[in-house]
């Protein structure tokens, strides 16, 4: 294939997963990642209880791709646990925060999942899920490109969420014909207005206002009216539907996915939404040409108190 009309190793080895589980890891956990956090909100141990769900092969796992997540609210004074059961209700009487991130069907190869990508959940831990929240439950639900957003594309539907199985990335307006040229992260700003005014963003949480949020490459989504858009995909992006995980050529099929959106929140009932798709934000990992992604990765630089807000916002009262 030719270089012109695909760039693939660079954009492999930067998102946020590998076409498939066992190909020699494209990226991986940084170890040596420690988050500095100034100013915590609780006490230590004193925080909301937060339940990272490890049921449903999960691509980010505590002692994992998600150490760094989890270091960052240990440090603000929260209380994680794994959640190794299915998704009932005695299983959820503990969590104030569920985490869902990135949960696939099975731990086979992608490139041998059938389309569309079967889901990670049953019918039954969907609507236990959207009872639960009703009622008073916080979840975080971040679910990547092809196949993470498809494998969770149920449990999204069930609040108002509309995933797509696919990669968003921007096309340059001045790539060659057919290039597939991937910009490395993407930057959301408060000033291009791709970075919406919210709680979480504003400063109404405490700490400076953030201005500006980096991803490494997800979906693109849409929600239903009364969703609060957090992450707006501007001018320039699109979602590519490739036959295979990765495979881009010139004729990949492609939508233009401007105004859609990579972040948001919903109250449902007594609790709380935040959705994401995008992983890699909330992590810090290095890739196999040694370029950092994640918390630490330049252009990221406000992701750790975004990361921070969007856990205060979910775990506030009311």
């Amino acid at each position: 294939m030719k270089r012109r009309t695909l760039c693939l190793f660079a954009f492999a080895a930067l998102a946020a997963g590998p076409a498939r589980a066992e190909n020699g890891e494209r990226q991986g956990a940084e170890a040596a990642y420690r988050p500095t956090i100034a100013d915590p909100r609780h006490a230590p141990g004193a925080g909301a209880r937060i339940c990272n769900d490890e049921a449903h092969h999960n691509f980010h796992r505590l002692d994992g791709r998600f150490a760094a997540f989890a270091a960052v609210l240990r440090a603000d004074g929260y209380r994680l646990s794994r959640l190794d059961a299915a998704l009932r209700p005695a299983a959820l009487r503990r969590c104030d925060v569920l985490v869902i991130a990135n949960a696939l069907p099975s731990d086979g190869p992608w490139e041998d999942y059938p389309r569309p990508t079967p889901p990670a959940f049953t019918a039954e831990e969907v609507g236990t899920v959207r009872r639960w929240v009703a009622g008073g439950g916080r979840l975080l639900l971040i679910a990547d490109h092809r196949p993470l957003a498809g494998a969770a594309a149920s449990l999204a539907e069930a609040f108002g969420f509309h995933f797509t199985d696919g990669y968003a990335l921007a096309l340059p307006a001045d790539a060659p014909p057919g290039a597939i040229v991937p910009r490395m992260p993407d930057l959301f700003t408060a000033d291009a207005g791709a970075l919406r005014r919210h709680p979480i963003t504003d400063g109404r949480l405490g700490g400076p206002p953030v201005t500006q949020v980096a991803t490494f490459i997800g979906q693109a989504f849409r929600a239903d009216p009364g969703a609060q858009p957090l992450l707006v995909l501007p001018e320039g992006f699109v979602s590519l539907d490739p036959a295979r995980p990765w495979a881009f050529d010139a004729a990949t099929p492609r939508q233009a996915v401007r105004g859609w959106l990579q972040g948001a929140t919903r109250k449902v009932g007594r609790g709380r939404v935040a959705v994401f798709g995008e992983a890699a934000m909330f992590t810090a990992q290095v890739a196999a040409n040694g370029q950092k992604m994640g918390l630490d990765a330049p252009g990221a630089e406000q992701n750790v108190r975004f990361l921070r807000n969007v856990i205060a916002w979910l775990a506030a009262a009311g």
